[in-house]
Protein backbone atom coordinates (compact mmCIF):
# COMPACT_ATOMS: atom_id res chain seq x y z
CA UNK A 1 0.00 0.00 0.00
CA UNK A 2 2.85 2.30 0.73
CA UNK A 3 4.73 1.94 -2.49
CA UNK A 4 1.46 2.22 -4.30
CA UNK A 5 1.14 5.92 -2.90
CA UNK A 6 4.61 6.58 -3.02
CA UNK A 7 4.29 6.13 -6.67
CA UNK A 8 0.73 8.09 -7.11
CA UNK A 9 2.71 10.80 -5.34
CA UNK A 10 5.59 10.43 -7.71
CA UNK A 11 3.35 10.95 -10.49
CA UNK A 12 1.50 13.58 -9.62
CA UNK A 13 4.23 15.43 -8.86
CA UNK A 14 5.41 14.66 -12.32
CA UNK A 15 2.39 15.36 -13.93
CA UNK A 16 2.46 18.62 -11.71
CA UNK A 17 6.13 19.46 -13.03
CA UNK A 18 5.34 19.23 -16.52
CA UNK A 19 2.33 21.53 -16.10
CA UNK A 20 4.51 24.48 -15.14
CA UNK A 21 7.48 24.04 -16.80
CA UNK A 22 7.66 25.91 -19.99
CA UNK A 23 3.78 26.71 -20.74
CA UNK A 24 2.15 29.87 -20.60
CA UNK A 25 -1.66 30.62 -20.11
CA UNK A 26 -1.38 26.79 -20.54
CA UNK A 27 0.34 26.57 -24.55
CA UNK A 28 4.16 25.15 -23.99
CA UNK A 29 7.02 27.77 -24.46
CA UNK A 30 9.14 28.34 -27.62
CA UNK A 31 12.61 28.66 -26.36
CA UNK A 32 14.58 31.05 -28.93
CA UNK A 33 18.87 31.40 -27.78
CA UNK A 34 19.91 34.94 -29.00
CA UNK A 35 23.53 35.96 -29.32
CA UNK A 36 24.91 39.32 -28.50
CA UNK A 37 28.57 41.17 -28.19
CA UNK A 38 29.06 42.87 -25.09
CA UNK A 39 26.51 43.51 -21.86
CA UNK A 40 24.06 45.79 -22.87
CA UNK A 41 20.96 44.12 -23.38
CA UNK A 42 18.17 47.20 -22.80
CA UNK A 43 16.57 46.61 -26.21
CA UNK A 44 16.73 43.23 -26.09
CA UNK A 45 14.85 42.98 -22.39
CA UNK A 46 12.40 45.21 -23.76
CA UNK A 47 11.82 42.90 -27.22
CA UNK A 48 11.72 39.80 -24.96
CA UNK A 49 9.29 41.10 -21.97
CA UNK A 50 7.01 41.59 -25.28
CA UNK A 51 7.61 37.93 -27.21
CA UNK A 52 7.08 36.47 -23.30
CA UNK A 53 3.58 37.66 -23.45
CA UNK A 54 3.11 35.81 -26.65
CA UNK A 55 4.86 32.42 -25.56
CA UNK A 56 8.09 32.77 -26.43
CA UNK A 57 11.07 32.94 -24.22
CA UNK A 58 14.17 34.15 -25.31
CA UNK A 59 17.66 33.68 -23.64
CA UNK A 60 20.11 36.27 -24.20
CA UNK A 61 23.75 34.64 -24.45
CA UNK A 62 26.32 37.23 -24.56
CA UNK A 63 29.76 36.98 -25.79
CA UNK A 64 32.55 39.00 -26.31
CA UNK A 65 33.52 39.39 -29.57
CA UNK A 66 32.67 39.50 -33.09
CA UNK A 67 33.81 36.19 -33.90
CA UNK A 68 31.90 33.80 -31.66
CA UNK A 69 28.24 34.85 -32.44
CA UNK A 70 28.73 33.96 -35.92
CA UNK A 71 30.35 30.75 -35.51
CA UNK A 72 27.52 29.52 -32.70
CA UNK A 73 25.00 30.54 -34.99
CA UNK A 74 26.57 28.59 -37.89
CA UNK A 75 26.83 25.18 -35.36
CA UNK A 76 23.42 25.64 -34.05
CA UNK A 77 24.66 27.05 -30.24
CA UNK A 78 22.04 30.00 -31.18
CA UNK A 79 19.09 30.58 -32.46
CA UNK A 80 19.46 34.15 -33.60
CA UNK A 81 22.40 37.04 -33.09
CA UNK A 82 22.02 40.51 -33.05
CA UNK A 83 25.29 42.32 -32.72
CA UNK A 84 26.87 43.16 -36.57
CA UNK A 85 26.50 45.34 -39.09
CA UNK A 86 25.72 44.99 -42.85
CA UNK A 87 29.41 44.98 -43.91
CA UNK A 88 30.66 43.23 -41.34
CA UNK A 89 28.14 40.20 -41.77
CA UNK A 90 28.48 40.24 -45.33
CA UNK A 91 32.60 39.63 -45.32
CA UNK A 92 32.32 37.16 -42.48
CA UNK A 93 29.85 34.62 -43.96
CA UNK A 94 31.71 35.01 -47.24
CA UNK A 95 35.20 34.23 -45.72
CA UNK A 96 33.85 31.73 -43.15
CA UNK A 97 31.36 30.06 -45.69
CA UNK A 98 28.84 30.31 -43.92
CA UNK A 99 24.90 29.76 -44.76
CA UNK A 100 23.51 32.58 -42.95
CA UNK A 101 21.01 35.22 -43.41
CA UNK A 102 19.66 38.42 -41.97
CA UNK A 103 16.20 38.50 -41.33
CA UNK A 104 15.73 41.95 -40.42
CA UNK A 105 17.15 45.23 -39.57
CA UNK A 106 17.46 46.96 -36.31
CA UNK A 107 19.34 49.78 -35.30
CA UNK A 108 22.09 52.33 -36.83
CA UNK A 109 24.67 53.34 -34.33
CA UNK A 110 25.88 56.63 -36.32
CA UNK A 111 29.16 57.82 -37.26
CA UNK A 112 29.70 61.80 -37.03
CA UNK A 113 31.57 64.10 -37.84
CA UNK A 114 32.33 66.44 -34.81
CA UNK A 115 34.52 69.80 -34.30
CA UNK A 116 35.25 72.07 -31.37
CA UNK A 117 35.68 75.28 -34.32
CA UNK A 118 33.10 75.07 -36.93
CA UNK A 119 29.04 74.48 -37.11
CA UNK A 120 28.67 73.21 -40.23
CA UNK A 121 30.33 70.72 -42.80
CA UNK A 122 30.34 73.69 -45.45
CA UNK A 123 32.73 76.31 -42.86
CA UNK A 124 35.56 73.61 -42.95
CA UNK A 125 38.36 75.68 -44.88
CA UNK A 126 40.55 75.14 -47.88
CA UNK A 127 43.89 72.88 -46.47
CA UNK A 128 42.13 72.08 -43.31
CA UNK A 129 43.16 68.80 -41.56
CA UNK A 130 40.37 65.92 -41.08
CA UNK A 131 40.94 63.16 -38.52
CA UNK A 132 39.82 59.74 -39.15
CA UNK A 133 39.79 56.65 -37.15
CA UNK A 134 43.10 54.06 -39.66
CA UNK A 135 42.00 51.03 -38.62
CA UNK A 136 39.94 49.33 -41.52
CA UNK A 137 36.18 48.71 -40.63
CA UNK A 138 36.03 52.24 -39.11
CA UNK A 139 38.32 54.28 -41.79
CA UNK A 140 36.27 52.92 -45.04
CA UNK A 141 32.92 53.96 -43.00
CA UNK A 142 34.60 57.54 -42.54
CA UNK A 143 35.21 58.33 -45.99
CA UNK A 144 32.44 57.24 -47.01
CA UNK A 145 30.45 59.53 -44.73
CA UNK A 146 32.98 62.55 -45.66
CA UNK A 147 31.83 61.78 -49.15
CA UNK A 148 27.57 61.67 -47.80
CA UNK A 149 29.00 65.13 -46.30
CA UNK A 150 29.94 66.83 -49.74
CA UNK A 151 33.76 66.98 -48.71
CA UNK A 152 35.40 64.41 -51.06
CA UNK A 153 34.29 62.27 -53.62
CA UNK A 154 35.69 58.54 -53.45
CA UNK A 155 36.17 55.88 -56.44
CA UNK A 156 33.16 54.70 -58.30
CA UNK A 157 34.73 51.00 -57.13
CA UNK A 158 34.80 51.64 -53.41
CA UNK A 159 33.74 49.41 -50.88
CA UNK A 160 33.14 49.68 -47.34
CA UNK A 161 36.20 48.74 -46.49
CA UNK A 162 38.51 50.63 -48.50
CA UNK A 163 41.10 53.75 -47.72
CA UNK A 164 41.56 56.69 -48.33
CA UNK A 165 43.70 56.47 -51.46
CA UNK A 166 40.61 55.85 -53.41
CA UNK A 167 39.70 59.79 -53.13
CA UNK A 168 39.01 60.35 -56.37
CA UNK A 169 38.45 64.41 -55.72
CA UNK A 170 39.10 66.62 -52.97
CA UNK A 171 37.75 70.14 -53.78
CA UNK A 172 39.37 71.80 -50.26
CA UNK A 173 42.70 69.90 -50.81
CA UNK A 174 41.53 68.35 -47.10
CA UNK A 175 44.28 67.30 -45.46
CA UNK A 176 43.42 63.67 -43.99
CA UNK A 177 44.80 62.56 -40.81
CA UNK A 178 44.64 58.71 -39.61
CA UNK A 179 44.88 58.19 -35.73
CA UNK A 180 44.57 55.29 -33.66
CA UNK A 181 40.46 55.64 -33.30
CA UNK A 182 40.05 56.02 -29.74
CA UNK A 183 42.12 59.04 -30.15
CA UNK A 184 39.89 60.83 -32.34
CA UNK A 185 37.96 62.49 -29.66
CA UNK A 186 41.18 63.62 -28.46
CA UNK A 187 42.94 65.23 -31.12
CA UNK A 188 39.78 67.21 -32.03
CA UNK A 189 41.81 70.57 -30.85
CA UNK A 190 44.39 70.30 -33.12
CA UNK A 191 42.31 69.45 -36.60
CA UNK A 192 39.36 71.25 -37.83
CA UNK A 193 37.01 68.29 -37.69
CA UNK A 194 37.22 64.64 -36.19
CA UNK A 195 35.09 61.68 -37.63
CA UNK A 196 34.74 59.72 -34.38
CA UNK A 197 32.86 55.62 -34.28
CA UNK A 198 29.37 55.71 -32.34
CA UNK A 199 30.83 53.81 -29.37
CA UNK A 200 33.94 55.69 -28.80
CA UNK A 201 31.66 59.14 -29.07
CA UNK A 202 29.70 58.54 -26.78
CA UNK A 203 32.55 57.51 -24.18
CA UNK A 204 34.10 60.71 -24.73
CA UNK A 205 30.43 62.18 -23.67
CA UNK A 206 29.25 63.17 -27.15
CA UNK A 207 25.87 62.35 -29.33
CA UNK A 208 25.58 61.97 -33.07
CA UNK A 209 22.53 63.55 -32.95
CA UNK A 210 23.17 66.79 -31.05
CA UNK A 211 27.24 67.13 -30.79
CA UNK A 212 28.06 66.01 -34.41
CA UNK A 213 27.99 68.74 -37.28
CA UNK A 214 27.36 65.71 -39.50
CA UNK A 215 26.31 62.37 -39.37
CA UNK A 216 25.10 59.18 -40.99
CA UNK A 217 21.54 58.52 -41.61
CA UNK A 218 19.62 55.75 -42.89
CA UNK A 219 21.11 56.14 -46.08
CA UNK A 220 24.01 54.47 -44.80
CA UNK A 221 22.78 50.58 -45.21
CA UNK A 222 26.36 48.83 -45.21
CA UNK A 223 26.02 50.21 -41.16
CA UNK A 224 22.45 49.13 -40.44
CA UNK A 225 22.79 46.10 -37.69
CA UNK A 226 20.72 43.41 -38.25
CA UNK A 227 19.24 40.07 -37.14
CA UNK A 228 20.55 37.21 -38.62
CA UNK A 229 19.77 33.36 -38.55
CA UNK A 230 20.66 30.19 -40.50
CA UNK A 231 19.68 29.95 -43.80
CA UNK A 232 17.26 26.91 -43.19
CA UNK A 233 15.72 28.69 -40.23
CA UNK A 234 14.77 32.24 -42.23
CA UNK A 235 11.04 31.11 -42.33
CA UNK A 236 11.30 30.24 -38.94
CA UNK A 237 7.70 32.21 -37.39
CA UNK A 238 8.85 32.37 -34.20
CA UNK A 239 12.02 33.88 -35.36
CA UNK A 240 10.23 35.78 -37.71
CA UNK A 241 7.97 37.30 -34.97
CA UNK A 242 10.70 38.59 -32.72
CA UNK A 243 11.66 40.34 -35.88
CA UNK A 244 8.42 41.82 -36.27
CA UNK A 245 8.24 42.78 -32.02
CA UNK A 246 11.60 45.15 -32.84
CA UNK A 247 10.27 46.28 -35.21
CA UNK A 248 7.16 47.74 -33.72
CA UNK A 249 6.87 51.54 -32.79
CA UNK A 250 7.00 50.76 -28.99
CA UNK A 251 10.25 49.17 -29.23
CA UNK A 252 11.57 52.08 -32.10
CA UNK A 253 10.09 54.83 -28.94
CA UNK A 254 11.88 52.97 -26.49
CA UNK A 255 15.18 53.21 -28.37
CA UNK A 256 15.05 56.76 -29.30
CA UNK A 257 14.45 57.08 -25.53
CA UNK A 258 16.80 55.02 -23.74
CA UNK A 259 20.02 56.23 -25.78
CA UNK A 260 18.98 59.52 -26.50
CA UNK A 261 20.32 59.50 -30.26
CA UNK A 262 23.16 57.47 -29.99
CA UNK A 263 21.26 54.45 -31.33
CA UNK A 264 18.91 55.08 -34.24
CA UNK A 265 15.86 52.41 -34.58
CA UNK A 266 16.39 51.83 -38.56
CA UNK A 267 13.64 48.93 -39.74
CA UNK A 268 13.80 49.34 -43.55
CA UNK A 269 13.29 45.93 -46.28
CA UNK A 270 15.78 43.48 -46.41
CA UNK A 271 16.10 44.45 -50.14
CA UNK A 272 17.55 48.11 -49.26
CA UNK A 273 20.32 45.97 -47.43
CA UNK A 274 21.27 43.86 -50.59
CA UNK A 275 19.17 41.08 -49.45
Amino acid sequence: MKKLLLSIIILALAVFGAGCSGTTDGKENVKVKLGISGTDTRIWDFVAKKAEKEGIEIEIVKFSDYVAPNTALAEGELDVNAFQTVAYFDVFIKEHKLDLVPIATTVLAPMGIYSDKYKDVKDIPQGAKIALPNDTSNQGRALLLLQEAGLVKLADDFDPNGSYDQIVENPKKLEIVPVVPAQTPRVMADVAASVINNGIAVDAGLTPLKDAIYHESETATPYINIIATREEDKDNKTLKRIAELYQEDDTAEFIEKEYKGNMIPTFVPLSKIGW
